[in-house]
């Protein structure tokens, strides 16, 4: 990458880090601008953006699980949206056509069906991004949003087939064989180990998926996510996850920045992209509504709705191909291409304080669920408990561990992963499916017994969300959290939390103490060496 772009990435991105927005805004402005100084993309920047892209969807493989996508609410809701909004958007493309006006007049109904299957989709980059940031990516609404993003890429592939002539080779039967191979990539996985070598082979996988599903005329990109589908089980799935989650972020910068190099925009353009951006408000009804017609609460329906209310660069190929086919005028790739930027910001701005939005409009979006909802959006909360774990990654689970020692069945724990929580269910473990950033749980969880309630979360943003709700809800008992820095520490004990415990620093404390035990001492009574 020239040092140009990544100088106007990192300025870009820290000024929106600065005033509280996320950096992709920046990254988006900063391809923009370079564009418009004269600044032409080279071939490595469409390699990055195609390299984060790979990474990306091979991460979300292994996170994802099979049998998460024959569930009504996702492969249902994904078609029904697809041909609901498409419907409608080619109505709204034709009234403009009707009136006349500009860069619509020419468009007949089938170019603006055309139009609006291209802004069907989601963006994959933007979704995920939005979700990883949030720390949301294995709640209900996270896997759900998942769910739908893969269902569309699967419907992106057949568009693709049927479009381009491109009909995959014999041998594409083949890689139906791939679910032989998993014991093989299992075994891999394990023999690599924890070191430099696990990040190569996540590397190695995600691109040999790629290759092998283009050699054969499949959509590649699929390839890099089937990889990944196939070691969501494995152990060492989500330690493979957090080694290429830096590269990955990295390149993804890429993607940005090649979105502002697509061309430079006209007045004009830029006033059809900010009418194409008010339907993300159809977008966003038409899920909410399916969503809860499909039996999802309010809260997961409006969250995940939330999140998919953005255009996707797929839309770009789409509207690449019709230009080539002659549906559309090349003027249009660069109105797409603007629309597809104005909502990534929207939707990033918007997410941002989506709890906070659910909160004040709480009883409305209430209001349109149905009177019986999905067995997974209910929870059963263990009794006679005295001190609750929320969050149940590798910190959380320790603390629950330790507690249990201790204090038995009187230590619950809490988790939005429903897979962990199965899996420790199995174990005996007195645990329960929840998010902890869902308001509505915490008014019908009684917390009457609980003396201590220990926060196990990845961001601090989510412990002094719950804290907020806890206290509204009248808990006025004991709160204790976990940080990795100490501004994060102050500002989690501004937030109301009665104790913030230091792992970075603290965990050296404890290390001392329990090898002290070892030749039969503590810090309490070792008596120094004289100097």
């Amino acid at each position: 990458m020239e040092f140009i772009w990544i100088l106007c990435a990192f300025l870009c991105g820290l000024a929106m880090k600065m005033i509280n927005m996320p950096p992709l805004i920046g990254f988006l402005a900063a391809g923009f601008f370079l564009n418009f100084l004269g600044i032409e993309a080279s071939s490595s920047l469409d390699t990055l953006a195609h390299v984060g892209i790979t990474l990306m969807l091979f991460c979300i493989g292994l996170k994802l699980h099979v049998k998460d996508l024959l569930k009504s609410e996702i492969w249902l809701g994904t078609l029904s949206h697809k041909a609901l909004w498409s419907m409608v958007t080619a109505s709204c493309v034709m009234f403009f056509a009707a009136i006349n006006l500009p860069y619509f007049s020419d468009l007949d109904f089938k170019t603006a069906l055309i139009i609006g299957f291209a802004l069907s989709f989601s963006s994959t980059v933007c979704v995920i991004k939005l979700l990883e940031d949030a720390g949301e990516m294995k709640t209900r609404h996270g896997q759900i949003a998942l769910g739908v993003l893969v269902m569309q890429d699967i419907v992106a592939v057949v568009f693709l087939v049927l479009a381009t002539g491109k009909v995959p080779t014999i041998w594409a039967i083949g890689l139906f064989g791939l679910i032989l191979l998993r014991p093989f990539l299992y075994r891999l996985l394990d023999k690599v180990g924890h070191g430099e070598m696990l990040p190569l082979a996540g590397l190695f996988l995600a691109f040999g998926g790629y290759e092998l599903f283009y050699s054969v005329g499949v959509k590649g990109d699929l390839g890099a996510l089937i990889l990944g589908i196939l070691l969501a089980s494995h152990s060492k799935s989500s330690e493979l996850n957090k080694a290429l989650m830096n590269f990955k972020d990295i390149f993804l910068i890429g993607f940005f920045l090649s979105i502002g190099f697509t061309a430079l925009p006209t007045l004009g353009m830029l006033g059809m992209s900010f009418v194409l951006s008010v339907f993300l408000i159809i977008k966003f009804a038409l899920f909410f509504i399916i969503f809860t017609r499909l039996k999802l609460r309010g809260r997961t329906a409006f969250l995940t709705a939330l999140s998919m209310s953005n255009y996707s660069e797929f839309g770009l190929i789409v509207a690449a191909l019709s230009v080539d086919s002659g549906w559309l005028s090349k003027e249009w790739l660069v109105i797409l291409a603007l629309s597809v930027s104005v909502s990534f910001v929207i939707t990033s701005v918007l997410y941002k304080n989506a709890h906070r939005l659910y909160l004040r409009h709480k009883e409305n979006i209430k209001s349109f669920e149905s009177d019986v909802c999905l067995d997974e959006d209910s929870f059963i909360q263990p009794k006679d408990t005295r001190i609750l774990v929320v969050g149940l990654g590798r910190v959380g689970r320790g603390a629950f561990e330790s507690l249990r020692h201790t204090l038995g069945k009187q230590v619950a724990g809490m988790d939005a992963d429903r897979v962990r929580i199965s899996s420790m269910k199995s174990d005996g473990d007195n645990v329960f499916f929840g998010d902890g950033e869902d308001a509505d749980l915490w008014e019908k969880l009684d917390t009457k017994g609980i003396e201590l309630i220990l926060l196990a979360l990845p961001t601090i943003k989510d412990s002094s969300n719950i804290t907020m709700q806890l206290r509204k809800s009248g808990y006025n008992k004991q709160i204790a959290a976990i940080a990795r820095y100490q501004d994060e520490r102050e500002e989690l004990l501004a937030a109301d939390i009665d104790n913030v415990f230091n792992f970075y620093t603290e965990a050296g404390t404890g290390f001392a103490e329990e090898s002290l035990q070892l030749i039969g001492l503590s810090s309490s009574t070792a008596t120094p060496l004289p100097q």
